[in-house]
């Protein structure tokens, strides 16, 4: 009886996750049906196992074909929400919304980002709006510095994930503007240059105490300003701070920064400025002067929030743009960090930008992931604020949605061994479609011969056992294999070569898959993606004489 009930399970969950079963997937589905078998849970696995095995032998085409036979209510997937509706921007009129994207160049783009560009664009073409791109390019710190390439690699993420951007701005071309802005807040009387140290303003916030210099006039304000312009005091000896709330519930909002000096040399601007305004500031300056309407952003930056209004309170500024927020977007053991990849790249434990284990948008590219992809499962989350965690399976299951239908399928023997086969009484070329729902696509030729190639996963698991070369012969399988019969039974399915190409596969680990793969695969091209059959879904990244060299999208 458990054998049955895994069978058909087996068959569902490979059916629904590219031809792979999960045995503890099937477990959990076994015991919720018979609720009576949970005390022999640990017992029962061991043939669960055994069942997966022999379910994930067999090709995705007799998988479907099975489990259509032996349950055909299990192919009908329960209907999943589709993509959350995206609610009204508050006061958003049609063609007058302008949002903007603000990233700061220290790297590439990556996953975590998504939400945040793929929202702003998003709500940018609903309204038939506005969307800059305005580089936060402020100098950064000596932990988080300024990439000089990071500004194309962010231009390139987003033009490959279909974002429209309209302007392009810099906020390191726009410091003359803050430095005039800054005058007029001083003379607001709302601001002071502060010669604490970090340690002694720390413990007069906790005090809830300002400091002497908080009592300035505004002329020494100003004059004080002056002397940081003039280079008269350095790095880490003063700092301009907004007057805040001395006594505000939230320490860190108490007379925050808003100028500050760094004697750092700038990618762009190399030493022309010594004084740099913090983001809060010269994001309160440029939303009012570039139009900014609406400004969507994660929930994690409310203070920036706070700041921003309270710089337009005390500039008298009535025009606001709209803040609007989003949860927080990660994917289950996961970390992302772009200057831990920047170090990790620089150390040489990562190939570069597109290593597939920093996750950037470049990297997404070369595994083959597609833009629209990325779209649809980003959308699906909506506007909510609630924080999600999902498995990077969710992201390939709107990938392979997009792409089955248009790879085409090939044979890849990772970790080859050689098997002979005694008996075999044909020696002409297969003929196979290069897509089983598509025959009409075309062909691919497959050279026979006594002699194949199958995995050592596949060897060790079923030595001993009749198996089917796929779209082959079934043969007992060793290395002295046994030629059985031609007519397709129902018995594990393998993939084979007999000669081929060299080939490999960069993993999403950064390890590689070595192996063959069948002659046919020499005609392939960089950027076609194709379905090596019982391997997974990849993108060929380069074809030579020597070798295939692909990357792994997911099964």
């Amino acid at each position: 009886m458990v054998r049955d009930i895994a069978r058909k399970y087996a068959l569902q969950n490979a059916v629904l996750h590219g031809g792979r079963a999960d045995a503890k997937a099937v477990t959990g589905k076994i015991l919720a049906e018979q609720p009576a078998l949970r005390s022999t849970a640990r017992e029962i696995m061991g043939e669960v196992e055994a069942v997966v095995r022999e379910v994930n032998a067999l090709s995705a085409e007799a998988q479907r074909a099975e489990l259509e036979a032996l349950a055909p209510e299990l192919l009908v997937r329960k209907p999943e929400a589709g993509p959350a509706e995206l609610p009204p921007l508050a006061g958003a009129e049609e063609g007058k919304v302008v949002v903007r994207l603000a990233p700061y160049p220290s790297g590439p783009l990556h996953i975590g980002n998504a939400r945040a560009f793929l929202l702003n664009d998003e709500y940018a073409k609903r309204y038939r709006g506005k969307l800059i791109l305005a580089f936060d390019d402020t100098i950064g710190s000596e932990e988080k510095p300024i990439l000089p390439e990071a500004y194309d690699q962010v231009r390139e993420g987003l033009e490959w994930a279909g974002i429209t951007i309209h302007d392009v701005v810099y906020k390191s071309d726009r410091i003359p503007l803050h430095y005039e802005w800054g005058e007029t807040l001083i003379g607001t009387g709302r601001t002071f240059v502060c010669e604490c140290t970090a340690e002694r303003l720390q413990a007069l916030r906790k005090e809830m105490k300002a400091c002497e210099h908080r009592s300035q006039e505004v002329d020494e304000t100003l004059a004080m300003w002056r002397a940081m312009l003039d280079g008269q005091y350095h790095e880490g000896e003063a700092v301009l701070r907004l007057k805040t709330d001395i006594a505000h519930p939230n320490p860190a909002f108490r007379d925050r920064v808003l100028f500050r000096i760094a004697e750092r040399e700038h990618p762009r601007v190399g030493t022309k400025y010594r004084v740099w305004p913090l983001l809060e500031f010269s994001w309160a300056v440029d939303d009012h002067l570039l139009g900014i309407t609406h400004v969507i952003r994660g929930k994690d930056l409310v203070i920036e929030d706070m700041m921003e209004s309270a710089i337009w309170d005390a500039l008298g500024i009535a025009r606001r743009p709209q803040f609007v927020h989003f949860g927080m977007l990660r994917f289950k053991d996961l970390e992302l960090s772009k200057s831990g990849i920047r170090r990790e790249v620089e150390e040489g434990r990562l190939s570069g930008y597109d290593d597939p284990r920093t996750w950037s948008l470049q990297s997404l590219r070369r595994r083959g992931l597609r833009p629209a992809a990325l779209r649809a499962f980003v959308l699906s989350f909506g506007l909510s604020l609630t924080d999600v965690e999902v498995p990077a399976e969710s992201l390939y299951a709107e990938n392979r949605r997009l792409v089955d239908k248009d790879a085409n399928r090939y044979f890849f023997v990772p970790d080859p061994v050689a098997v002979e086969i005694s008996g075999l009484p044909v020696t002409g070329p297969l003929k196979v479609p290069l897509h089983p729902d598509f025959p009409g696509r075309g062909e691919r030729t497959i050279p026979i011969a006594a002699k194949v190639h199958v995995t050592r996963e596949d060897f060790e698991k079923l030595r001993g056992m009749d198996v089917r070369l796929k779209d082959f012969c079934n043969v007992r399988l060793d290395h002295k294999a046994q030629f059985l019969s031609m007519e397709n039974r129902d018995i594990p399915k393998i993939q084979w070569v007999t000669h081929g190409v060299n080939a490999h596969v960069v993993m999403p680990d950064g390890s590689e898959a070595r192996g063959m793969a069948e002659p046919a695969a020499a005609a392939l091209k960089a950027d076609d993606f194709i379905q090596f059959e019982r391997f997974g879904f990849s993108r060929i990244d380069r074809v030579s004489k020597a070798e295939v060299r692909a990357y792994f999208a997911h099964r």
